[in-house]
């Protein structure tokens, strides 16, 4: 019975909108309700004449400046207000609505309805209800219509009487969110978020900490996740999304074992809280056992198209055989490889679906959108597994694999680990054919070398032993460093507490100086310093913070500030330019968290960095 109010309602209230919307006018809508509008409610005369007038006193209408015209309820023995001439007794006030009437029913429904000037002059207004605001956008971005839906919510957002605002909220927030992020509306979407930090009720505020921190392990800055996720816990320490929240951070830090405890952990508290749908327990379950292969199951269940074939990518990587050899050759003291005319083949029944080239002149790079037409060439790719006996490509697959799940550890071991140990024994093969350099523009050696930096990259969070591994194999064949890898050896030995080794070739890369005399990165230097410290070095390691601040004056003070203002930054992954703030930051991001465990080196770095100011 009330679904089928619900349906009637609402379709009353759309055509009363319409006849309203005809002339603003409040004997419009009676004519309609006496001629059509009982068709709407089952025929029912009586009850159609009775809502006719609760609907027009909240329809906003634009000649009043989206003000409502409402109307004064008779009392009993006064005319009734819907012009009838009877009594409200012996009239609509003799009629009992068949549910529920929603206040601001009306309201959602015009939000729907306007367009262009007139929504931005309604929505401008201020009078719209919060919950018609939430209700239309919802319903906005429901339907696709994504720049509606952003413009409904931020009004509903703006200047919002925080504590007024009803709790169904959260998922308009959380989708508002998502549409600055998918439109490029970042500024907004960082404003939005401190705006609810500052003043938002304490429902929104913990969700505004938790996406705070997705955002900021996005952008490898694990030293601002920590600090999110801590605060997260203040605001909200019983909800389930920590479990999630936490099992990430650690897993970005390397600590996979006590990912796996914290996880049991909070199976243990929440399980006896006993707030939890039987999902949520099987995924917390599934957490606590191994929450590197859970997180990547549900980010694949969580692709609407290429989850599947994603996982026939897993499957497939699971259960391939090695490769077999490739053609190398060594001439002029060069070692070079050449690609088959099979393996030309292959590649090029893959790019019929793939469709995008590689970009010769970027170390990792297309001419486009490798994703545009997975939907396509990754079925086929797991219908031909042969053609990843091409390197070429093998080096399109690794690229693409990690321009989409580079950032994130726990692909690492169903992804990348099984392209890489394809990749190293092609390498192996390359080393014991000779003596020669293996240089990257000889030949085709290009694409063995852009592969073996995509996987070094994809690896490098969640299977950190074999990143550094493929990095110092590729390292023993290209001793020119065309791919820029010693910094990043450098960055997982101090992170593995090989503090020699990392001072070692920090100090091989700093004297010997990178290939075509490019200045040497801002990792090099402050990785010394750090090195250094660690060993008691502490004159050296001053000298060494001397040659690092005139080689960038803001890494010091970048370093030591809890929170600093974030500036501009490269996007695709591309270095900032040496010196400058951005490549500051880059470098605070990504290694930040190794200068704060490590005790006393921040408190070090800023004493010897006023006494030299």
């Amino acid at each position: 019975m009330l679904a089928l109010w619900v349906d009637q309602l609402l379709g009353f209230a759309a055509g009363a909108l319409a006849a309203i919307r005809q002339d603003e006018r409040y004997p419009s809508l009676m004519s309609w309700a006496r001629e059509e509008g009982p068709a709407c409610v089952g025929g029912d005369k009586a009850l159609a004449q009775a809502l006719a007038p609760e609907l027009w006193s909240q329809t906003p209408l634009a000649r009043l400046d989206f003000a409502c015209e409402t109307l004064a309820r008779p009392g009993r023995n006064e005319p009734c207000w819907c012009d009838s001439g009877r009594k409200m007794k012996q009239c609509c006030g003799a009629v009992s609505l068949p549910g529920h009437l929603p206040p601001h029913l009306m309201w959602m429904l015009s939000l729907r309805e306007w367009k262009g000037e007139t929504l931005k002059a309604a929505l401008a207004s201020g009078r719209a209800p919060a919950q018609a605001l939430l209700e239309a956008g919802l319903i906005a971005a429901e339907s696709g219509q994504r720049g509606r839906a952003q413009q409904i919510l931020e009004s509903l957002f703006d200047n919002a009487d925080w504590e007024r605002l009803p709790e169904q909220a959260e998922p308009a927030f959380e989708i508002l969110l998502d549409l600055f992020q998918e439109r490029g509306f970042h500024r907004k979407r960082e404003a939005l978020l401190d705006e609810v930090l500052d003043r938002g009720p304490m429902f929104l505020r913990g969700v505004a900490l938790e996406r705070l921190c997705l955002m900021h392990l996005d952008n490898d800055d694990l030293d601002s996740a920590r600090s999110a996720f801590v605060r997260a816990q203040q605001a909200l320490p019983d909800s389930p999304t920590l479990a999630y929240i936490e099992a990430m951070l650690l897993l970005h830090e390397g600590h996979d074992e006590e990912a796996m405890e914290r996880s049991r952990f909070w199976l243990r508290r929440l399980t006896r809280q006993g707030d939890l749908d039987p999902d949520q327990l099987q995924f917390l379950a599934d957490l606590a056992d191994n929450p590197g292969a859970t997180l990547a199951d549900q980010l694949l269940c969580a692709e609407e198209d290429l989850g599947e074939p994603l996982v026939g990518l897993q499957t497939l990587l699971a259960e391939l055989p090695p490769p077999p050899p490739i053609k190398v050759v060594e001439e002029d003291g060069q070692l070079l490889y050449r690609s088959t005319a099979r393996e030309d083949t292959l590649f090029a029944a893959f790019q019929e679906g793939f469709q995008v080239d590689v970009d010769p002149d970027a170390p990792m790079g297309f001419l486009g959108d490798p994703w545009f037409n997975a939907a396509a060439w990754l079925p086929a790719l797991c219908a031909n597994p042969e053609q990843l006996d091409s390197p070429a490509v093998l080096q399109s697959v690794s690229l693409a694999l990690t321009s989409r799940f580079g950032s994130l550890p726990w692909m690492a071991p169903s992804l990348f680990e099984p392209l890489a140990e394809r990749l190293e024994r092609w390498l192996l093969q390359i080393r014991q054919s000779g003596d020669g350099a293996f240089q990257w523009d000889q030949e085709d050696n290009a694409q063995l070398l852009r592969a073996g930096l995509a996987l070094v990259v994809g690896m490098e969070r969640g299977s950190r032993q074999h990143s550094r591994e493929l990095a110092e194999l590729l390292l023993s064949l290209d001793e020119q460093d065309s791919l820029g890898l010693r910094e990043l050896v450098l960055d997982q030995l101090l992170r593995e507490g090989r503090d020699d080794e990392a001072l070692e070739i920090s100090r091989q890369a700093l004297e010997v100086g990178p290939a075509d005399d490019e200045t040497p990165l801002l990792g090099m230097y402050m990785g010394q310093v750090l090195a250094l410290y660690r060993l008691g070095q502490l004159d050296d390691a001053a000298l060494a913070l001397e040659s690092a601040q005139r080689h960038n004056a803001h890494a010091v003070a970048l370093l030591c500030s809890d929170n600093p203002k974030r500036g501009a930054i490269p996007g695709n992954g591309q270095l900032a330019e040496p010196g400058t703030r951005a490549e500051a930051w880059q470098y605070r991001t990504l290694m930040r968290d190794q200068w704060r465990s490590t005790p006393g080196a921040l408190a070090w770095l800023e004493e010897r960095s006023g006494r030299r100011g």
